[in-house]
């Protein structure tokens, strides 16, 4: 089967969209669907999602878990292997790591931090807010240098 060979199922096909407030020939005029009266025929009317009636709410009945740490730092790994791309030379820094597609900005919110995993046989002076031990030892012995910002 290819692409142009699909087509809808026997008797299916593509529904067509509900139109509502179009007048009474529509079957679906007046009060598009709504029914008379109520919350829910409100504009803006429902809801929240979760909410249960005044029952308990299932978030509510369960037991809570574990802890958030808000002062917790979240940094973009980059392991050593990934930094062979750049040509010798090359000051590699959280801007061209964003730029060349490496890491997501999202992702860098504290900053860029380099992991040892691999080898790195380019000679590069890469910057970045952290590197681990093994990491700062492979960019070194490569010829290069790894500077803290």
């Amino acid at each position: 089967m290819k692409l142009h060979d699909l087509k809808p199922a026997e008797g299916g096909g593509v529904k067509s969209r509900k139109r509502v407030g179009r007048g009474y020939g529509s079957g679906l005029g007046k009060t598009s669907g709504r029914g008379q009266d109520g919350q829910n025929s409100r504009s803006g009317g429902g809801v929240r999602p979760g909410f249960e009636g005044g029952q308990m709410p299932l978030f509510q009945r369960l037991p809570k878990r574990g802890f958030t740490n808000n002062f917790s730092k979240v940094y973009a790994e980059v392991n050593v292997e990934t930094l062979n791309r750049f040509e010798d030379g090359t000051v590699v820094t959280p801007e061209l790591l964003i730029e060349t597609g490496v890491i997501k900005k999202a992702k860098a919110i504290d900053g860029v931090k380099i992991l040892g995993n691999g080898e790195l046989e380019k000679n590069l002076t890469v910057q970045a807010q952290k590197f681990t031990k093994s990491a700062g030892e492979k960019i070194a012995n490569a010829g290069g240098r790894a500077e803290v910002i």
